[in-house]
């Protein structure tokens, strides 16, 4: 990578034929893929200004997960990735740790029969990470997204049969997980992150595939095949901007709709009544919008990267086994108003199941209600980064509001 520069905590590298790059990564590791990945990435023409790269930076699809891009011109479908709009949303609760019951496997066993998660696939099988008569409530919810809906599938019908109604206010596999924590205070709090599901990865899916043929001739030319993009003006990128913004509008229906639900099913095992903040943080961290920076209307992806405007509040989680953080945004004009989404992995999964066991697992989660089993060792604390680290990289971008200790964790 060309020579960098370090200032104020924050490295920046001039980048040959491109934009500069600006890293919050003081004291965290990044890995040379990664940053191979982001000289590709600000060598492209259309973007904007300069990269901010967050702490919890690692190797993602095309371009580095924990990157904000800022576009003139274009988007860049897989930077925007296939889980549209995945995100965090988090409640405070009236209730205090000494309110739960002693044994917590109750608690997680009613978050799990209230909320589908997980997935099995076979012939004859119904997948359980869906409904299979959904509900009223997601029936309602999907009746105000369908009408948008049908206009994206009367251009594009093979998203009709795509899983979205089935899906709605259903949580997923891999790093999506609901949890209960504890705050400083011992107050408890309901989080869980997941995004839009099925119909999210077809649709991008669907555009990813649209610009690499759209871009069949000029490929060769580009470092990564999934750093083709559409061109503002072109055939697919109107398309892709509406199907895109109705994506991430499902992903933050789905997250409140399971909050509801995961709050009523802990209603039904606490003894005690209790409220829940009228406000909750609900925040996108996979996704693309038009912003305002440094004068000029840009396009922003942010891949793995949560708005930290002046005053906004977000949520900055870690692994299963660490804190969270419910963070305000300080307004960093140069990080494009953004922090980090995570902790960010320092391992692929693969290499996680390879080195860990489940006695390993059960080790680092000791202290947390949840599975220790085979299926989730590639979610095992070990697999990320030190989350204290990635919250020191960043303390010019967000100040802590709470920190959060899971004492339950639901995945699929």
């Amino acid at each position: 990578m060309p020579a960098a520069v370090k200032r104020e905590a924050i490295e920046v590298v001039q980048v040959a034929n491109g934009r500069p790059i600006k890293m919050w990564t003081d004291g965290v590791p990044v890995e040379a893929e990664a940053r191979q990945q982001l000289l590709n990435t600000a060598r492209l023409p259309f973007i904007f200004h300069h990269l901010a790269v967050m702490p919890d930076v690692h190797l993602g699809k095309g371009s580095t997960i924990g990157s904000v891009i800022p576009t003139r011109g274009a988007i860049i479908p897989a930077a925007v990735g296939v889980d549209i709009g995945c995100g965090m949303i988090a409640t405070r609760s009236t209730l205090n740790a000494s309110d739960l019951p002693d044994t917590l496997h109750g608690l997680r066993s009613a978050i799990e029969r209230a909320v589908p998660h997980g997935r099995t696939v076979g012939r004859g099988k119904r997948d359980q990470g869906s409904w299979h008569n959904p509900p009223q409530a997601v029936n309602a919810l999907w009746a105000g997204l369908l009408p948008g809906f049908k206009r994206i599938v009367e251009k594009y019908p093979r998203l009709r049969d795509s899983n979205h109604h089935q899906h709605l206010g259903t949580l997923g596999t891999g790093n999506h997980f609901i949890e209960v924590c504890l705050d400083e205070a011992e107050r408890v709090w309901f989080m869980l992150h997941s995004g839009s599901r099925g119909v999210g990865n077809a649709i991008g899916r669907s555009f990813i595939a649209l610009a690499q043929a759209d871009m069949r001739q000029h490929l060769a030319n580009l470092p990564d095949r999934d750093l083709a993009y559409l061109k503002e003006g072109s055939a697919h990128f109107d398309d892709y901007v509406e199907a895109v913004g109705w994506a991430q509008e499902y992903a933050r229906s789905n997250r409140s709709l399971m909050m509801a639900n995961v709050i009523d099913a802990a209603r039904r095992v606490i003894g005690k009544p209790f409220s829940v903040d009228a406000e909750a943080v609900n925040c996108h961290h996979n996704y693309v919008q038009k912003e305002t920076h440094f004068g000029s209307e840009v396009f922003v992806t942010r891949k793995g990267a949560v708005s930290a405007r002046q005053g906004e509040l977000g949520i900055i989680p870690g692994s299963m086994g660490a804190k969270s953080f419910i963070v305000r945004g300080k307004g960093n004009t140069d990080s494009f108003n953004s922090c980090s989404h995570g902790a960010g992995r320092v391992m692929s999964r693969n290499e996680a199941r390879r080195r860990f066991t489940v006695a390993d697992q059960e080790r680092a989660t000791a202290h947390v209600e949840c599975r220790k089993d085979q299926e989730v060792i590639d979610e095992i604390p070990m697999a990320y980064k030190d989350i204290d680290a990635v919250m020191h990289a960043q303390r010019s971008l967000v100040e802590v509001v709470h920190s959060l200790r899971q004492v339950v964790c639901v995945k699929g």
